[in-house]
């Protein structure tokens, strides 16, 4: 049938979320006051960071301030909505949290019988209930959603059984994609930490054992920086050229092989821009410092990014992880000004231990290997949140049907 939120089963309802709950949606403490140690937690919006809310991280206030404002106590099964800043986030109560107050910057939502508060949580994070509360939004750079828009939002009710099935079906796809989450920062964690063994020779690869030696970059590689043709001049862009720029590095990742922008061959001479070949190291200079890429073509660059070209004894691949594990350090180097810079001159004087060519591209060889392993996961990652959102706006709108 054709409803307000749009066409649903015959068996379906279609309430307000105020219907849908079982006291008035009503925000929380005022006025909080200094932290009270063993006092009243309390719900504040950065407490919503996470994916569950976390007792032990919270603030307390007294149990005065918190009795004065009893009807937003929270209990377990109820939800929580950020009525600003992180508009239309919903984090459950837990049987931990239970007991605890809420802010003025956060609504507490009381499911009443009828309604499932894991179905009401997922709807609440569908895409046309999310919708309809950016609508009602007051604000520009900070946005918020009133008590009485909040109440007024409306969303569609499954029956009971159907409302378990779905809120079941993507928990389970919920926890899938938290494990994979989990997965890729255990990954990437285990390879900072072979970042750290393998390219300062704490730990050495089978079958190597030769001294390394302590070499100046400048030494190994040639350098130089890029160039922006007038960005008002159109005839200087779109054409086959790829142009660098950090946000392409910050994208990409380890290989660069596309950009969002191209030069002409007018806007290449017209610049002091020059060409770098395929397996150039690019490393920027300013904004984003330390950011360092490979380039997986032929390409032309920002003035914010430094080419390197190794010359001889230098891998490619060994110099990219070496420069990405000095990222840390590299930013207190930087000369400061308006923004942290680095000039050509401090990179050729980074000194490093270099091993044999053969253990550089060893070494190279594991961490790409880690690397492709963490990029196959967070293409499974992304595959996984798009099935989600494709279930919910199916479950949630009935679609598809569970019962």
């Amino acid at each position: 049938m054709q409803t307000e939120v749009g066409v649903i089963p015959e068996d379906w309802a279609v309430a307000s979320l105020q219907d849908a709950c079982q006291e008035t949606i009503t925000y929380g403490i005022v006025q909080c006051g200094k932290h009270v140690n063993n006092g009243i937690p309390y719900v504040r919006v950065s407490d919503m960071d996470k994916p569950d809310l976390d007792v032990d991280g919270m603030l307390r206030t007294s149990p005065a301030i918190a009795a004065r404002f009893s009807r937003s106590t929270v209990q377990q099964g109820d939800l929580v909505y950020a009525l600003r800043g992180k508009l239309g986030e919903v984090r459950q109560v837990s049987s931990s949290v239970a007991g605890a107050n809420l802010t003025q910057g956060t609504a507490r939502l009381s499911p009443k019988e009828g309604v499932l508060s894991d179905y009401l949580m997922w709807s609440m994070r569908s895409s046309h209930v999310v919708r309809q509360s950016e609508v009602e939004a007051k604000g520009t750079t900070f946005r918020e959603i009133t008590l009485e828009d909040l109440r007024h939002i409306c969303l569609p009710i499954a029956p009971i059984p159907e409302q378990r099935a779905i809120a079941v079906a993507l928990s389970d796809v919920d926890s899938l994609l938290g494990g994979l989450e989990r997965l890729v920062l255990k990954k990437r964690n285990l390879k900072q930490a072979a970042m750290q063994q393998l390219l300062t020779g704490q730990t050495r690869l089978p079958g190597f054992s030769r001294e390394w030696e302590i070499e100046r970059l400048g030494d190994l590689a040639e350098m130089a920086s890029g160039g922006t043709p007038l960005s008002s001049v159109s005839a200087y862009y779109g054409g086959g050229i790829p142009w660098v720029s950090i946000a392409d590095m910050t994208r990409a990742g380890r290989v660069i092989d596309r950009t969002e922008k191209t030069l002409t061959l007018l806007g290449l001479e017209k610049s002091v821009a020059q060409m770098f070949p395929a397996g150039t190291v690019l490393y920027a200079m300013y904004a984003s410092l330390g950011e360092c890429s490979i380039a997986g073509m032929p390409v032309c660059t920002s003035q914010a990014i430094l080419g390197i070209r190794p010359k001889r004894d230098l891998h490619n691949g060994f110099l990219y992880y070496f420069l990405t594990l000095l990222k840390t350090t590299v930013k207190s180097l930087g000369q400061q000004g308006t923004q942290s810079n680095l000039n050509k001159g401090m990179v050729e004087d980074f000194r490093f231990p270099l091993p044999s060519c053969e253990e550089q591209t060893a070494i190279a060889t594991v961490l790409a290997d880690m690397d492709a392993e963490i990029s196959a996961l967070l293409a499974r990652s992304d595959k996984t949140r798009a099935l989600k959102q494709a279930m919910m706006q199916e479950l949630l709108t009935g679609k598809t049907r569970l019962v």
